[in-house]
């Protein structure tokens, strides 16, 4: 079920009516209906997967109880190996089995051996990488005793499967999300109109920028060798904006959707395009899979501790297995391994932790410097996207060879003006209300101007109407992953 689907402008409202109206005299009734709801809006896609998030949610959960009661160093390091070996099986199997296939018959043929296997017909459930990912670490925080483990199999089926975050995200943490299940939610009015707010700013994110970027997108990465180099550069921006206003559109609807229930999910993204290098840009960037790889692999490898070699061995493996989360497909890998070249110098000089306060913080516009490294970092993601995009990595250099050619200075063949002012609103929107946790978020020393802001609401409504993109059901970008 999309979140820009009539099927969820039904579905919302009438789960919301029932758990505000019927079942909000009891904190389990609710937990109930939101697992029931949340396997309906799952299953919506195909219902034959929803025994692999339940069986998932069950190992997990009996897992965290048994390591809760043992001290045992060795029955523990079993159980989390059990919790591992099943969620990390499901997305082997899932995700990547087709891929080692693959990958070991070219091998064979550039040994000069012909070898053919047969592939798997194998459906990949949507959503599968977040919601492992989110059930995993749970058992690990256990095992690590951060956390109790809960004995309450639905509040913790609940979590797992939680329908505003389960398909895409934010990857949430037990310890944040999880003890909201278990204490009473009373209605907040205040919490559930911002909540609305950063659904329709998400919505606009989505259909008006993402989605009319597709478009064009999908033309010109189909036929670069149709193109000149300033029309490849101008897709590749162009797939910069359509994967940002997707994806952290797409976590701004989640993120307000749980807000309408009394949950608060963490921010996935803090305005990426505004930074300064590229290890400020991984720390505002899908800000949830970061801190997850940060602290379950990166820290545990000894993370920027040890010799110059170990810091620069834990920095590829970090980029190179976030690559691989990404997609079965070399293209991820290479562009995680971009990512790293790109990270690389600034952990060698030690510059990797320099910007971590608010751009132009207490300026209108950013320096003449700032602007500078804003453009350089948007530049060098921007090239490291068509790794992404790319369908194979032959095509993302013969995409790359057509950017850096002549033609590079000729007048684009498609210059869709109508969009790009509209990406022009957005970042200068975004700019404005850079310091919010998003662009519609009300400060309660701005509440005298509700006739301004009603007129802002009503006119981004009618932007999305009139410049949104309904006929051609993009579906989320990040649902294949």
């Amino acid at each position: 079920m999309l979140f820009n689907s009539i099927e969820f402008a039904i579905f919302l409202p009438v789960v919301f009516v029932l758990y505000w109206f019927v079942t909000n005299k009891s904190t389990g009734r609710q937990n109930v209906l939101l697992l029931i709801a949340s396997y309906f809006f799952y299953g919506w896609w195909d219902w034959r997967f929803l025994s692999l998030i339940a069986f998932s949610t069950l190992v997990d959960y009996l897992v965290g109880i048994q390591l809760g009661e043992s001290d045992n160093p060795k029955k523990r390091r079993i159980l989390l190996l059990v919790s591992i070996f099943v969620n990390i099986g499901f997305l082997a199997y899932f995700k990547y089995f087709n891929f080692f296939i693959d990958s070991f018959a070219e091998a064979f043929t550039l040994m000069g051996k012909n070898f053919a296997p047969n592939r798997l017909n194998i459906v990949l459930p949507v959503g599968i990488s977040f919601y492992t990912f989110q059930t995993l670490s749970y058992s690990i925080d256990v095992y690590r005793r951060k956390i109790e483990p809960t004995k309450k199999l639905i509040d913790f089926a609940a979590f797992v499967s939680f329908f505003p975050q389960l398909v895409a995200g934010p990857i949430e943490r037990a310890s944040n999300l999880l003890p909201q299940f278990s204490k009473e939610r009373i209605f907040d009015q205040a919490k559930a109109t911002d909540g609305m707010r950063q659904i329709l700013w998400g919505l606009f994110k989505k259909i008006v920028i993402a989605d009319n970027c597709a478009y064009y997108v999908n033309e010109i990465f189909s036929n670069p060798d149709q193109y000149s180099g300033s029309t490849l550069l101008l897709g590749a921006v162009l797939f910069a904006f359509q994967i940002y206003g997707d994806f952290s559109g797409y976590s701004d609807i989640a993120i307000g959707t749980a807000r309408l229930f009394g949950f608060d999910l963490m921010r996935n993204f803090a305005l990426p395009y505004f930074s300064r290098d590229i290890a400020e840009f991984w720390r505002r960037w899908h800000i949830s899979l970061s801190t997850w790889f940060r602290d379950y692999v990166y820290i545990p490898l000894g993370g920027s501790r040890g010799s110059l070699w170990q810091k620069v061995r834990n920095v590829f493996i970090i980029f190179l297995v976030s690559g691989f989360w990404h997609g079965a497909n070399w293209t991820f890998i290479a562009w995680g391994f971009i990512n790293a070249l790109f990270f690389i110098p600034l952990l060698l000089g030690k510059q990797n932790r320099k910007n971590i306060d608010q751009v132009a913080a207490n300026t209108i516009f950013p320096s003449l410097k700032e602007l500078l490294q804003m453009l350089f970092t948007f530049f060098i993601t921007t090239l490291a996207w068509v790794f992404f995009r790319a369908e194979s990595i032959k095509d993302a250099f013969i995409y790359l060879k057509g950017i850096f050619s002549t033609s590079l200075f000729k007048r684009p063949e498609i210059f869709p003006s109508e969009i790009l002012i509209l990406i022009t609103i957005l970042v200068i929107i975004e700019w404005i209300e850079r310091k919010k946790q998003h662009a519609l978020e009300v400060q309660v020393k701005y509440r005298f101007t509700r006739p301004v802001r009603w007129s802002l609401y009503t006119l981004i409504i009618l932007v999305i109407f009139l410049f949104g993109d309904f006929d051609s059901g993009y579906e989320f970008i990040y649902f294949q992953f």
